[in-house]
């Protein structure tokens, strides 16, 4: 078969089977139509796409269900008040917040001094006086955020201040200092300075003097006694309107003390161990 033949014979069998194609394809669209039907009929019967797409929420396991927390329902604690009444003597000591006492002192004064042959110190003179005298008792003293621990703040005075013999007792004092302390820190410039201890009980007083405050210069408690114009020479005379000696630790005022009267005894020396002193106060509040 010639090539022209072999050519015409395929392109014959090819437009024929092109044309069964399209004939049981076709069949005037009706197949088509019926596929398109199925498929429309088909998406219309299955449930939403949006229904099957949710995905359901994962049921909590035991430790992940918070544990509900419960309101207390008891009251809370409060604490005990006790039954007891208040003492009698911290009640009393608190009215004697106030209280002034005036009275008579007799002061007995001993002078040492180191004039004798060989040095040591001896007694060179003794002195009494009797003085007009006050005690004075207020609220314990606050000062820098602290307050005295004293039942009551104390201030007695014996004589004048320029007076050979008066003496001056201060149990508390505030004293300004610097605004700001050595690392220039802020901080109160008020400060509680604490002289003496003292203990009420049952209307007895026993008290010490227990810091002078000697470091801070801020010396309260003092005993006026004049000296002399040259050491070991009495003859020379004196230094005119005395000579305030700072008190010692280890100062007492005790005795009895209560809303109408006070009858108290001290005794003590001063810082230098020039003077050493006693006397007896008996007073009448006001």
């Amino acid at each position: 078969m010639s090539k022209t033949v072999r050519g015409r014979a395929v392109a014959l069998i090819c437009t024929g089977l092109l044309c069964a194609s399209l004939t049981g394809c076709g069949n005037d669209g009706a197949a088509t139509a019926d596929a398109s039907t199925a498929s429309a009929s088909t998406l219309a019967s299955s449930p939403p796409t949006s229904a099957s797409a949710s995905a359901p929420e994962p049921t909590p396991t035991v430790s992940e269900v918070p544990t509900p927390t419960e309101t207390p329902t008891e009251e809370p604690a409060t604490t005990a008040t006790s039954d007891e009444p208040v003492s009698a003597d911290s009640s009393e000591a608190s009215a004697l917040w106030g209280k002034a006492y005036s009275g008579t002192a007799s002061v007995s004064v001993d002078i040492y001094d180191y004039c004798s042959t060989d040095g040591s110190r001896r007694l060179a003179d003794s002195r009494t006086y009797s003085m007009n005298s006050t005690l004075n008792l207020s609220r314990p003293r606050t000062g820098g955020g602290e307050t005295e621990s004293n039942p009551f703040s104390m201030l007695f005075a014996a004589g004048n201040p320029s007076q050979p013999g008066a003496v001056s007792f201060w149990s508390s004092s505030v004293s300004p200092t610097s605004g700001q302390d050595l690392a220039g820190n802020p901080r109160d410039p008020n400060l509680l300075l604490t002289y003496w201890n003292i203990d009420w009980s049952d209307g007895e007083l026993d008290a010490r003097l227990t810091d002078p405050h000697t470091q801070q210069a801020v010396v309260l408690n003092l005993l006026n006694w004049p000296s002399l114009l040259v050491a070991c020479r009495s003859d020379l005379g004196q230094l005119p309107g005395g000579f305030p000696h700072a008190l010692a630790a280890g100062t007492t005022f005790a005795g009895r003390l209560d809303g109408s009267g006070a009858s108290l005894s001290a005794e003590g020396s001063t810082v230098d161990g020039a003077v050493a002193f006693r006397f007896k106060f008996d007073g009448t509040a006001s």
